[in-house]
């Protein structure tokens, strides 16, 4: 069943319920959190239930939510919300015990769930140990374990071509392959984790919801992107509305954001809704409805590390309250997979997606005059041959100046952990790439205050702003550079190693592949899709450009001034200029440390706009407390 139709189907029961509460039961699905747990697997009781939540359909209900709780507790309206995406997963809970992983459970029927301790450890999200020491002793840390959509993909081309059917959606193949009774097969799957809650008894740093993310970071674990605090729930429900487009760039399905009250002191005064749902919580869900089309024609667009991705051109209709005339296919294989023909009549959903997603033909619709798609061996935009790694689904433009890979390019390399160009998000690389002023990264170097100042939206202010952002981006290491530069497999932790081993873009340029496999954590996949990438013309083309406009082709070495040794910092707030991933990185480089709470061994606080509860902390404690301007000051004053 879709998840459309359980979520109307739940509705219309609660609100039988409601007007007639004689015929509510024990067993009925509105008094449940989750499914009872039935295999061989042990069981496992949780010290604290494992709760569902509570859904709004559109912001009506959300305001109405928030009405509701705030006559319990008034002080929610004026403490904020933290919003983070409503993963599809499997949800699970963690045991640590003195920081190292005990046991994990399945949510199971919420009280009891099922030991998968074995099948989790094979997810390199979850840490075996916990990094840093400051964690509560005994502790359940909750989240979702999801199946990433490009390994989703890579499964069922597999079981494909063995004749055996595909899995239906990525959440219920991520629950099954938690429960196999065999580790190696939940290794094969490529699981991912993201970590939301924790649940303890024991004081620790997080007086917030979005500090508990902050926290569970420090503690080594990978928490979901796009999550942020928001003052008020009109600020709420004007962020959902910029999260919503973001998701066919997400390599997870999510269909909602959940909106919680942040002041974690607020949550046990609200308490729970009739044992299963926690006032404190509830998920915005994106409007989810199935319609059935026509499939005029198969098209394909090329992303940022030049991945070929199919789209449908449809017959318009309306879906999740939208016309829509377009719809993702995700990849050729898939395509192939569901058997989905040009001239088909099909189904279509907006589970979560804004460019609504193709679920399936109907089959017993077909005419006989629908075409069968044959997969391109050239690139749509730019002609160039494309290319298949037996390894992978996807297929792929190796040419890094194709038009078609600009957009996604732009603003990846613009991003924070790549060149950290503040001011330079998807709206502003639209706007400069439709007026032709940026077709590739190296045209960011040429913009003038002026060029920007003409275009609409751009003040004075903000051009400065930008051109200062970007000039500042050429003192990024070498390890950022390649990282943005979006070359397959190169990860950020990839581009440290290498730029760690080659010392600059001239000597790996000049590696073999045999050189740069030899590489600490890097395999010959990776080193041969390094050396391709270098071996491109275009590609050299870009670096050549990039270096003539004065961007930083080293890496610095580990020595040298730490003016910062042995003194150990904490962030809050948001800082002017730089991000909070670059100001930890600056802080590193001298020698210093980050941690997520303030305590006695605290050199100082970095203080930057709506900071939380750490700057009270850091007064009550009398630690140091300095703006952006002071630890670059500090950072600087001997090196």
């Amino acid at each position: 069943m879709a998840d459309a139709e359980y979520d109307r189907l739940f509705r219309e029961l609660q609100n039988i319920e409601e007007r007639y509460p004689t015929l509510r039961v024990a067993d009925s699905p509105t008094q449940r959190i989750g499914a009872e747990p039935v295999s061989s697997l042990t069981k496992h009781r949780h010290r604290v239930p494992m709760l569902s939540l509570g859904n709004a359909f559109d912001d009506d209900e959300l305001l109405a939510w928030e009405t509701r709780i705030a006559k319990i507790v008034p002080e929610v309206v004026s403490g904020g919300y933290s919003l983070e995406f409503k993963i599809d997963g499997a949800a699970i809970s963690l045991t640590y015990e003195d920081g190292v992983l005990s046991i994990a459970t399945t949510r199971g029927n919420g009280t009891i769930g099922e030991q998968i301790t074995p099948n989790i450890r094979t997810i390199p999200d979850v840490p075996l140990k916990l990094q840093g020491e400051e964690w509560p002793r005994s502790m359940e840390i909750r989240g979702e374990v999801y199946f990433p959509l490009s390994n989703f993909a890579a499964l069922n081309r597999q079981r494909v071509q063995a004749g055996e059917q595909p899995f239906a959606n990525p959440r219920n193949a991520a629950a099954g392959s938690l429960r196999q009774l065999d580790p190696s097969i939940t290794r094969q799957r490529g699981l991912r984790f993201f970590p939301f809650h924790v649940e303890t008894t024991e004081p620790f740093a997080a007086r917030a919801q979005h500090e508990v993310l902050e926290v569970l970071e420090s503690w080594g674990f990978r928490v979901a992107p796009h999550h942020h605090r928001v003052n008020s729930l009109t600020e709420a429900v004007t962020a959902i509305a910029q999260l919503e487009p973001l998701l066919p760039s997400l390599d997870f399905e999510a269909d909602g954001v959940v909106v919680k009250v942040d002041r974690l002191d607020l949550h046990p005064e609200l308490g729970v809704v009739g044992g299963r749902e926690p006032r404190w919580a509830i998920a915005r869900k994106f409007a989810p409805e199935v319609a059935v089309t026509k499939l005029h024609e198969i098209r394909v667009n090329v992303g940022r590390t030049g991945a070929l991705n199919p789209y449908a051109v449809l017959e318009p209709v309306e879906v999740g309250g939208v016309t829509v005339s377009t719809a993702t296919l995700h990849n050729f294989d898939l395509v192939e997979a569901k058997d989905i023909r040009i001239g088909d009549e099909v189904e279509v959903t907006r589970a979560g997606e804004v460019i609504p997603q193709v679920l399936g033909p109907v089959r017993d619709r077909r005419t006989g005059q629908e075409r069968q798609f044959v997969t391109p061996d050239r690139c749509p935009v730019c002609g160039a041959a494309v290319e298949h790694p037996a390894d992978e689904v996807m297929y792929y433009c190796p040419n890094v100046t194709c038009p078609g890979r600009m957009l996604e390019a732009v603003i990846h390399f613009a991003s924070r952990g790549a060149m950290d160009i503040r001011g330079l998000g998807g709206q502003r690389v639209t706007q400069l790439r439709d007026t032709k002023l940026v077709l590739d990264v190296a045209d960011i170097y040429e913009l003038s205050q002026a060029q920007l100042e003409s275009l609409e939206g751009f003040a004075i202010k903000a051009a400065t702003q930008l051109i200062e952002a970007i000039e500042a981006s050429k003192t990024r290491p070498l390890s950022s550079l390649l990282f943005a530069l979006g070359i397959r497999h190169v990860g950020a932790t990839v581009a440290r190693l290498l730029a760690a081993k080659f010392g600059s873009m001239d000597t790996l340029m000049k590696a073999t592949v045999e050189e740069v496999a030899a590489t600490e954590g890097v395999g010959p996949i990776i080193a041969d899709a390094v050396v391709h990438f270098f071996g491109e013309p275009e590609n050299r083309g870009l670096i050549e450009r990039l270096q003539q406009h004065g961007l930083t082709f080293t890496e610095p070495e580990g020595g040298g001034a730490k003016p910062l040794a042995g003194q150990t910092f904490v962030i809050t707030g948001t800082l002017p200029t730089l991000s909070r991933d670059r100001a930890k990185e600056l802080i590193e480089g001298a020698g210093g440390r980050v941690t997520s709470s303030v305590s006695k061994k605290t050199t100082a606080v970095v203080v930057g706009e709506s900071p939380g509860s750490k700057l009270n902390r850091a007064r009550d404690m009398g630690v140091d407390t300095i703006d952006e301007a002071g630890l670059l000051r500090r950072i600087t004053s001997h090196a």
